[in-house]
């Protein structure tokens, strides 16, 4: 059976959420981390940080809007038994442009209007809404 680190990371912030915890913490990667960032910038969580004790992990720190968590829905897209790949130009809208689609694109992990805006396809990680 192959894992998938991504989705892992997707589904601790999930439950995470639904427990109603203040952080959760996921096994350091990159390209986790960097996913992490966006969340954060995007305003999905309130802060992430990586520790540099051993073994390495993200903290994440969630965000709630009048008890509700920010986000809806977290959804892997592409999966190591299924990749999808999107063109610069077919980048989805994630409902009606009030979520975002995570890329992989080769200049780095970015938004999918990021990636639509710098005209470079890549691998769609998952969406956020």
């Amino acid at each position: 059976m192959m894992t998938d680190p991504i989705a892992d990371m997707l589904t601790r912030i999930r439950n995470a959420q639904k427990s109603r915890k203040e952080t959760t913490e996921i096994p350091y990667s990159g390209v986790k981390f960097s996913i992490a960032e966006i969340l954060k910038q995007e305003g999905y969580v309130s802060s992430v940080e990586k520790t540099e004790d051993f073994p390495r992990v993200i903290r994440v720190t969630l965000k709630y809007d009048r008890n509700q968590g920010a986000i809806s829905s977290i959804t892997r897209e592409s999966t190591p038994g299924h990749r999808k790949y999107c063109k610069a130009s077919d980048m989805p809208k994630v409902l009606n442009g009030y979520g975002i689609a995570v890329v992989s694109t080769p200049q780095g992990i970015m938004t999918a209007g990021e990636a639509k805006k710098r005209g470079v396809g890549g691998e769609l990680l998952c969406s956020i809404y």
